[in-house]
């Protein structure tokens, strides 16, 4: 069987697998694929407890009002697919096909799944620019969007492959709040961090059409050197990635959330942009340091 096509739960078993060695400073290793069972059948595994997910920072185009816009408050804003744009305008960004999955661990209570909490989702589209701040998309809101987690603690979100634009390596941000009456409030977030795609599937994405700047853009950056990911290569933030540049990718990541600690992501410091005003410069311009 193709291990590229064996559905989302395999994705799922297998990335846990992957993230549980890295916890545990084992690094990447060939992993066994006999007695995974059917896909359909295949079930989540719940004695792993990853590590917290690193706080980072929300970046200076959040969309939650914490710098600006604010798309939490609109109606519509909690929907799968966030291709295109909601409200006054239905403009959708094209760009290669994404299907991006969160599974939420509660590690205040041992590493179940944080079912009911929000998941803000927000990106960059191919062309490097964030809906809602950059020239010309001040009147747009797609690549944002909210889901509830389920029963497993996981979303899934219909999106694009964000490109690399200048500064900063391939990522996707996102905010975990409470549940879903607690997003109206960007102080409510207990998480913020962001989701780094892997080398191989960037530098094969890139080739297609529209993506053209990213190929210079990420020849110039690297993992280890990326602000919010070089401390430490993105170890419990690299997504586990399969599909392809033509079909499209389906993106994995398990997030641990830790309610008994403080939050200490979402801070423009040191982003580019001061807080409480919409930043000046970002993609497509003076590119933010974050």
């Amino acid at each position: 069987m193709d291990i590229l096509h064996q559905g989302l739960a395999f994705d799922l078993a297998t990335m846990r697998r992957r993230q549980a060695l890295r916890v545990f400073g084992l690094g990447a290793v060939a992993l066994g694929l006999g007695g995974c069972g059917d896909e359909e059948t295949a079930t989540v595994e719940t004695d792993t407890v990853i590590g917290e997910i690193p706080d980072e920072t929300a970046g200076p185009y959040p969309g939650d009002g914490s710098n600006g816009p604010d798309v939490l408050t609109r109606s519509g804003v909690v929907r799968s697919d966030i291709r295109s744009s909601f409200g006054s305008s239905t403009t959708r960004a094209e760009g290669i096909p994404m299907t991006l999955t969160l599974a939420v661990q509660d590690l205040a209570d041992g590493g179940a799944p944080f079912a009911g909490v929000a998941v803000y989702v927000w990106h960059c589209d191919r062309a490097g620019a964030y809906s809602l701040y950059s020239e010309g998309l001040t009147g747009e809101n797609y690549l944002r969007g909210v889901q509830i987690a389920d029963d497993r603690g996981e979303v899934t979100f219909t999106s694009i492959f964000p490109a690399c634009y200048s500064g900063r390596w391939p990522h996707v941000h996102f905010e975990v709040y409470p549940d879903r009456a607690s997003i109206s409030d960007a102080s409510n977030v207990i998480a913020t961090s962001q989701v780094a795609l892997p080398e191989n599937i960037c530098e094969e994405a890139y080739t297609q059409t529209g993506y053209e700047a990213s190929v210079t853009n990420l020849a110039q950056v690297s993992l280890d050197d990326d602000n919010v990911f070089g401390d430490d290569s993105g170890a419990l933030q690299l997504a586990t990635v399969t599909g392809d540049a033509m079909s499209g990718y389906t993106v994995i990541l398990e997030a641990g959330v830790d309610t008994t600690t403080t939050p200490t992501g979402g801070r423009l410091t040191g982003d580019g942009a001061p807080s409480g005003a919409p930043p000046s410069g970002g993609p497509g311009g003076p590119p933010p340091s974050r």
